[in-house]
C-alpha cells in the first residue's frame, strides 16, 4: 500500500497549487491530510463545517470534495492575498463561505454555535483560543489539526508549543483523541456526548 498515492484529488488542486507557487506561500497542507480531510468530511452528511486557516484553498477544496449539496462550510483567512487564490477558484461554490478575519475575532464572534467538523490549520482554534473553538463542536463532531511533527517552513516558536497542545487535548475529558505520526502530524479528536458519558459511567 502507497499512502502517498492519492485517488480521488479535486481536480482544482493543480491550479491552486501554480497560484500557491507563485506567491511564495509555503503553508498549504499537503496531499495527505486533503486525503484525510475529503474522507472524514463525507462522515458527516448534512454538516457544519469550519476550517480555521483557509491559506490559498488547499484544505478547502479537500473538505469541499467530500462534502454533501446539504453541508455548508465557513472559511475563515486574515491574509487577503493567499484567500484571493481560494475565493478565485472555490468562490463558485455556494457552500462555502469564505470570512476575511482573524480567527480569534471569528471565534469570539462564532460564540454558542457548533459545528459538526473544524479543521484549525492556523494558529487561533489551536496554539491559542483552544477552548473557544472546542466549544463550538457538537457532541460527535470532529476536530482536526495537522504540523505536529517537525516541519522546515516552522516559526522558531512553533515547536515548545506543540507538546503542550498535545497534552491539553490528552487531558480534557470531553475529548476522543488519536495522535497520527503521518503525513506532517495530525491529533483527530471526537467530541463526547457528555449525556451519554454520564450514563456509561
Amino acid at each position: 500500500m502507497n499512502d502517498h498515492q492519492i485517488s480521488n484529488r479535486p481536480a482544482v488542486l493543480d491550479a491552486i497549487f501554480a497560484e500557491t507557487q507563485a506567491l511564495g506561500f509555503k503553508m498549504a497542507s499537503e496531499p495527505q491530510t486533503g486525503s484525510l480531510l475529503r474522507t472524514l468530511a463525507a462522515s458527516k452528511p448534512q454538516g457544519k463545517f469550519l476550517e480555521l486557516g483557509t491559506g490559498t484553498g488547499f484544505g478547502t477544496a479537500s473538505i469541499l470534495s467530500g462534502m454533501d449539496n446539504d453541508s455548508r462550510l465557513e472559511s475563515v483567512e486574515c491574509d487577503a492575498a493567499v484567500l484571493a487564490v481560494a475565493r478565485r477558484h472555490l468562490g463558485h461554490d455556494q457552500r462555502v463561505t469564505f470570512r476575511h478575519e482573524d480567527g480569534a475575532i471569528f471565534l469570539e464572534r462564532a460564540r454558542g454555535r457548533l459545528f459538526d467538523f473544524i479543521y484549525a490549520d492556523t494558529w487561533p482554534g489551536k496554539f491559542t483560543h483552544l477552548t473557544e473553538a472546542l466549544a463550538l463542536l457538537a457532541p460527535g463532531g470532529i476536530y482536526l489539526i495537522d504540523d505536529l511533527l517537525p516541519q522546515p517552513n516552522w516559526p522558531p516558536d512553533h515547536a515548545p508549543k506543540v507538546p503542550r497542545l498535545i497534552a491539553e487535548l490528552e487531558d480534557r475529558p470531553d475529548l476522543s483523541v488519536t495522535k497520527l505520526r503521518w503525513a506532517t502530524g495530525l491529533i483527530i479528536a471526537t467530541k463526547l456526548d457528555p449525556v451519554a458519558t454520564q450514563t456509561d459511567s
